[in-house]
């Protein structure tokens, strides 16, 4: 049966590595033909508008009838640009549709496989000292590995400096980023960990907040001995039923990547590798040296079976990498790492946690582009403002649903807080898919690493 599974693991890897370069292909080909006209018209409108503000800026007297010109102008070209992205949507909406459908099968699954498992994982641990136990190793783990991800970008924005090269002005204060703004003080992010209705929870895929009714509900199922027995049972047959739907569900995976890798294409163009060439290629080195961090700190613990484990995560990561959102992954993940070796119990514990407090490559993100953006507009921040960041970085990442665009939601936030142009999110906003891609797998990474290390730490892997 693990070579059938292999076997069906291995096509599906090939099927999505497939998928994607098939994408890539015609993702080219729509951006010099299919949408083009649309592109070049979003371009010429563009450059009118940076035009336009720049002559607002410098006019003097804001009640002459030239600036109101100008203003009528501007909001015209905002009207048409609207229409415009309008219109390269619908053509693009078939290849979108293979993703977006995707990404709402997986989160149907991801409420109730979150709950079950980690109910079932909390239950057969035992008393509530094995969860204390398990579950202080498990955050101990969670906030070294998120404070090595800020730091290390905090580091190689400090080293490779991506946005002096920018030499912006200062934006419009009123400029508007398209990104609602998040600045958690403690109470919200309080008032967002506890959940007034589980029910409410689930509907809105709030993880976090499951994860805590879940912890909650497994302590109280093994506290009432044999009594619980049949709910355990009846969860962990109806986290089996789950999985079994996520296997359906999977099968649709190379359609999804096809499909999203084809529409960022199409919009973007392969030249926005080369615009942004400089700092794609810094963050991914970060990513690639974070990677042989978490690695390496795994080696230690689990020895060279940790080959054994990159081997079990490539699909999942891949899968992460090419949709741009770790969720997708988590059903997959959950079977490779008990495939692995890891007990079922560990596995339900610790990856649930992880999806809400261990997002190393979001967080890697966080510091370095929120930097980044500081060194765009020319605005110098001493190291002891920087590592104040990085310290309301680590709180407020913390329950990030680890879906598209979630970090740029933080990263708005952020900007706020620390007086920064909110603007400047408008200058990650063109290549964020391409950055999404590289933290979303390094997301997956760390989480499998973390779950590894906590069963190797309970003496339940060799």
């Amino acid at each position: 049966m693990t070579g059938i599974s292999s076997a069906k693991g291995n096509r599906l890897t090939l099927y999505i590595l497939i998928a994607l370069a098939a994408g890539i292909a015609l993702g080219f080909w729509f951006n010099n033909g299919y949408v083009k006209s649309e592109n070049n018209q979003l371009t010429t409108i563009e450059s009118s508008l940076r035009s336009i503000q720049g002559q607002m800026k410098a006019a003097k007297d804001t009640t002459l009838q030239s600036y109101h010109n100008l203003l009528a102008f501007k909001a015209k070209l905002s009207e048409t640009k609207t229409k415009v992205l309008e219109a390269r949507d619908n053509k693009l909406e078939p290849f979108s549709l293979m993703a977006e459908l995707f990404l709402r099968l997986i989160k149907m699954i991801i409420a109730p496989l979150v709950f079950t498992t980690l109910v079932v994982g909390v239950a057969r641990l035992g008393d509530i000292k094995s969860v204390g136990r398990i579950g202080g190793k498990t955050l101990f783990w969670f906030i070294c590995a998120s404070f090595v991800s800020l730091f290390l970008g905090m580091m190689l924005v400090n080293f490779f400096k991506p946005g002096v090269s920018m030499h912006l002005p200062l934006p419009d204060a009123l400029a508007d980023t398209g990104v609602k703004k998040t600045a958690l003080s403690l109470r919200e992010f309080l008032y967002h960990v506890f959940p007034t209705s589980v029910i409410d929870a689930m509907a809105k895929n709030e993880i976090l907040q499951i994860v805590i009714f879940a912890l909650f509900f497994g302590v109280g199922t093994a506290a009432i001995g044999e009594k619980g027995a049949i709910i355990i049972k009846f969860m962990d047959a109806a986290a089996n039923v789950i999985l079994k739907v996520t296997g359906y569900v999977m099968s649709l995976a190379p359609l999804a990547v096809f499909g999203a890798i084809a529409v960022v294409i199409a919009k973007q163009g392969l030249g926005i590798l080369s615009t942004y060439s400089i700092f794609i290629g810094e963050f991914y080195s970060g990513l690639l040296i974070l990677w042989i961090i978490l690695f390496a700190a795994g080696a230690l613990f689990i020895g060279k079976r940790i080959v054994a484990l990159m081997r079990h995560i490539k699909e999942p990561a891949l899968l992460a990498f090419s949709t741009s959102t770790s969720e997708a992954a988590f059903p997959k993940l959950l079977l490779e790492l008990e495939r692995f070796g890891c007990p079922n119990k560990i596995v339900s514990f610790v990856l649930p946690l992880g999806y809400s407090f261990n997002l190393d490559g979001s967080m890697m993100y966080m510091t370095f582009a929120s930097l980044f953006i500081a060194q765009s507009y020319g605005i110098h921040l001493d190291l002891g403002t920087q590592l104040t960041m990085l310290l309301v970085l680590m709180l407020t990442s913390k329950g990030i649903a680890g879906v598209p665009r979630a970090a740029l939601v933080v990263i708005a936030g952020t900007l706020a807080t620390f007086k920064i142009p909110e603007a400047g999110i408008a200058l990650l906003l063109g290549i964020d898919p391409l950055m999404d891609m590289g933290r979303s797998a390094t997301n997956v990474i760390g989480n499998s690493i973390a779950t590894a290390v906590v069963s190797r730490w309970e003496k339940t892997i060799d």
